[in-house]
């Protein structure tokens, strides 16, 4: 990071998009519909690779909050997505790494993930999620 970016990097609001993004991963680990809806856009959209039943495009609030409702549905309430760093670009993206975790049929989940985060006047408009072992 140059000299001009770290400066910027450092001048960031701790109530930034970094800290929205923040509040979005405890009110989904709680099941926090109320505040998710809070902070999701009416016309979020989410994607996640791959060729999974879970995988594909999701558009607007109610359909995301569906593939979210999945995650936890079908593991029997144990997903976790455990943030580990969440780091904000100068344009307000956001990118977050997580660990997600579950159990299903007597088998384990226990992945890297990161989503792309961008946002619209302090809400999320979009989530691109990118695992590291899909």
């Amino acid at each position: 990071m140059n000299g001009s970016a770290a400066a910027k990097f450092a001048q960031m609001q701790p109530d930034g998009n970094a800290a929205i993004v923040r509040r979005a991963y405890e009110a989904f680990n709680d099941a926090d519909i109320v505040t998710l809806a809070r902070l999701f856009d009416g016309n979020a959209s989410w994607h996640t690779p791959g060729r999974s039943s879970i995988a594909g495009d999701r558009q607007g609030r109610d359909a995301v909050f569906t593939q979210f409702g999945r995650y936890g549905g079908e593991t029997d309430g144990t997903f976790r997505a455990n943030l580990l760093n969440v780091l904000e670009s100068e344009d307000g993206r956001v990118v977050a790494v997580h660990h997600n975790s579950a159990e299903r049929d007597g088998r384990r989940l226990d992945s890297l993930c990161c989503i792309v985060f961008e946002l619209l006047d302090g809400r999320i408009l979009i989530g691109r999620e990118h695992f590291y072992d899909l």
